[in-house]
């Protein structure tokens, strides 16, 4: 029969972790990220504003060739057929 340790063998037991973090439900975080995203888009926004009204892009275009805003617009045209496409797919996916 084993001997019994009356004295301390130097291993400690583990301390108990504390209670876990409570996590946000998952709609707060994505409205702060919808938030952060719109105020993102805004300042883009606006620092291409100011940095097209200091250029004089709409001036420099109505005294020149307008064959680079027209190639200009139909970029942007088809990234926003892309991105309305996109919203169609996601709207109404395919169920296989």
């Amino acid at each position: 029969m084993p001997k019994p340790l009356t004295r301390p063998t130097g291993i400690k037991p583990e301390a108990r972790p504390g209670p876990a973090p409570r996590h946000r439900p998952i709609t707060l975080v994505e409205l702060i990220t919808t938030a952060a995203l719109a105020l993102s888009t805004a300042v883009a926004v606006t620092a291409v504003s100011i940095g097209m009204a200091r250029a004089d892009v709409v001036g420099a275009m109505t005294s020149g060739d307008s064959t680079p805003l027209a190639i200009a617009l139909c970029i942007a045209f088809l990234l926003a057929a892309m991105g309305g496409l996109t919203v169609i797919v996601a709207v109404n996916p395919r169920r296989d």
